[in-house]
Parts: structure tokens; C-alpha cells; sequence
């Protein structure tokens, strides 16, 4: 198969893209990004040799570049995880977002109807669900919960993922939705809660935490993450949702208590900050769908997973440093600039 990742120099869809491209390789990866701040082309450096990966720059809302490369790749399978998803950002500029996460989602698929691609799979969040109440632990999202948008991007989220599912009742376009819960794991970007945390108490730097840390999340590692979409691409029915969770519910504070502990660094480094508007309080997923469905379970607990990571960050600094420093930035005009002129 040849299969269409876009946002493949994300933190999610990086995993993916190493995911698939070492565990299935008579297929071809074809990597798609536009490279804004949080494409990181120096994640994929593992893959970037292997016969079966190849990398376009290009933006899934610029429609005849779009129509041009379906056109020659003649793509069997998309997976769309490319999209701007910093609520913060969201807030600052939602425009940016609609175009993005709307406007980008629609191009595909109409490029995805016009060339016969046999699944198109749309990567969107549990944010779309809305928040749960702090005092109901048995309250969770399933995917028939309804949808109730607190921010501009969980608002751009639903509205691709709501024409994802228009065109499969209207054009019959094979199409599939997630919807995950927090992820986890190598290659998350610095500015994320928990990369932030880690980077910022290794130079025993304060933690900003928003409000008392009271929100609740659920944290999915990624690679569970990749190996649902890989089920769902494969054996998902088409037309439907399934929602993704790590059974891993925390508090913001517990999360980041847990770095302080595993790198001995005090508890004095918090820093409470104003909250930020419209802060969802828990998000909590229900995946009994794709657990009976589809047969998939998580393999970290957030105990085991969170070990890991933070021993990634403690084994790749430079990784993260070039981020922080903006050296990341220039690795695609160092790798590829010759070639482009």
C-alpha cells in the first residue's frame, strides 16, 4: 500500500510515521508537512534512509498542490493528522486554525474522492467532547457523547471531523475518525505540559501550572496510539468513530509531581499561573468500542510510560535543545535546501 501521512513531522504523526514505516516495509510512507513550529523534520531522522519513506513539504490546504501530488502518488490510504492544535494558539489567532483544521481536512477529501483513495482516516481529540465534571468520576466520554466545543481549535476539530462524516453519508467516501485522549511519549514538543515540565526542571527552572492543577487528563502513550489507528485503517468499519484511551486519569499537578520525583528535583519549582479561558476540567475516554471491536488495548500503564519518557528526554537533550534554541528549524533547508534550488 502506499499511504498519505500528513502532519508526519508532528509529535503523533512522527511516531506514526516511524511506526509504520519499520513495521511494514513493503508499504510506502509518503510523509506530508508544511513544517510550521511544531514540524520537527529531525524527528524523522531515523527513517529518512529507509527505501519506503519519502518526505513532501506542502500545506493540505493549498488545493492544487494538493490535487497535483494525489494525482502522482495515486495514494491508497490518508491519515490526516496534520493541524494546528495549541489551544493557546487557538485563542491568540483562530483563523489560523479554520484554514488548517477545516479548510485543509476538505481539500483532502476532495482530493481523496477524486483519486479513489480506499480509506481516509481523520486523527482528531477528545476535546471535542467538551470537559466532565471534576466530582463525577463515572462520567466518560464515548463516542456517542455529544459534541461541545470549549475553545477555537476544539471548535476547528469537530467541524472537520462533522465533514469528515458528511462526506461518507453523502459521497460514500471511506472515511474512519479517533478520537484520543492526551498523548504521551519521544518527540513530544517542548512547549507540551510534559516536555515543558521535564525541560524546565532539568535547568531547575519554575513550573508554571495552570490554576490549582486540579484538571484531570487521561494520558495515552503514542506508540498505543499508533497501533489503534494502524487497527482502525486496517479493520475499522467504515463511517465510524472510535475513541482511544489510556485508562490513565491524573491530575495536572500528579503529572508533574511524578517528573519532579523521578529527576529529584523539589516540589518549590511549582509555580502556580493565572488559568487560562474556557479550561476544560477532566477529560476521561471510553474505549470499550475499539477494545471489542477491533481487540485493541493500551500496552503502558502511565506509571510505566511516564518511566520511559522522561528517560528519553534525559537521552535525546539535543533533540529537545534544538528546539528550544530554534536550531530545529533549519534542518530541512540543511538537508534539502541543495535539492530545492
Amino acid at each position: 500500500m502506499k499511504i498519505l501521512v500528513t502532519g508526519g513531522a508532528g509529535f503523533i504523526g512522527g511516531n506514526f510515521v516511524h511506526y509504520m514505516v519499520n513495521k511494514y516495509p513493503e508499504d510506502v510512507i509518503v510523509n506530508l508537512d508544511l513544517l510550521t513550529y511544531a514540524g520537527n523534520l529531525e524527528t524523522l531522522k531515523p527513517v529518512e534512509g529507509k527505501p519506503n519513506y519519502k518526505f513532501v513539504k506542502g500545506d493540505i490546504a493549498d488545493r492544487p498542490f494538493i490535487m497535483d501530488l494525489f494525482e502522482k502518488e495515486q495514494f491508497d490510504v490518508v491519515v490526516n493528522f496534520a493541524a494546528e492544535s495549541h489551544v493557546d494558539r487557538s485563542i491568540t489567532d483562530p483563523g489560523l486554525f479554520v484554514q488548517t483544521n477545516v479548510m485543509g481536512t476538505q481539500t483532502l477529501l476532495d482530493a481523496s474522492r477524486q483519486f479513489g483513495v480506499k480509506r481516509y482516516h481523520q486523527v482528531s481529540t477528545d476535546e471535542v467532547y467538551g470537559d466532565l465534571p471534576l466530582d463525577r468520576p463515572d462520567l466518560f466520554f464515548t463516542e456517542e457523547t455529544p459534541l461541545h466545543t470549549s475553545s477555537p481549535y476544539s471548535a476547528s476539530k469537530a467541524g472537520a471531523d462533522l465533514l469528515v462524516l458528511a462526506y461518507y453519508r453523502t459521497f460514500g467516501t471511506p472515511v474512519t475518525v479517533s478520537r484520543c485522549s492526551n498523548n504521551y511519549g519521544p518527540y513530544h514538543f517542548p512547549e507540551k505540559l510534559i516536555p515543558l515540565m521535564i525541560s524546565r526542571a532539568l535547568a531547575d527552572e519554575s513550573l508554571p501550572v495552570y490554576g490549582k492543577g486540579e484538571n484531570v487528563r487521561d494520558w495515552l502513550h503514542v506508540s498505543d496510539h499508533c497501533a489503534a489507528i494502524d487497527l482502525i485503517i486496517r479493520k475499522g468499519k467504515v463511517g465510524e468513530v472510535y475513541n482511544i484511551g489510556g485508562h490513565n486519569e491524573r491530575t495536572n499537578l500528579e503529572v508533574v509531581k511524578t517528573i519532579l520525583k523521578a529527576l529529584d528535583k523539589p516540589e518549590s519549582l511549582i509555580q502556580y499561573v493565572t488559568d487560562r479561558p474556557g479550561h476544560d476540567r477532566r477529560y476521561a475516554i471510553d474505549p470499550t468500542k475499539i477494545e471489542t471491536e477491533l481487540g485493541w488495548e493500551p500496552k503502558y500503564t502511565f506509571d510505566t510510560g511516564i518511566a520511559m519518557t522522561i528517560q528519553w528526554y534525559l537521552d535525546n537533550q539535543e533533540w529537545w535543545k534544538h528546539i528550544l534554541s530554534g536550531e530545529y528549524s533549519n534542518y530541512f533547508e540543511n538537508m534539502y535546501g541543495d535539492r530545492l534550488h
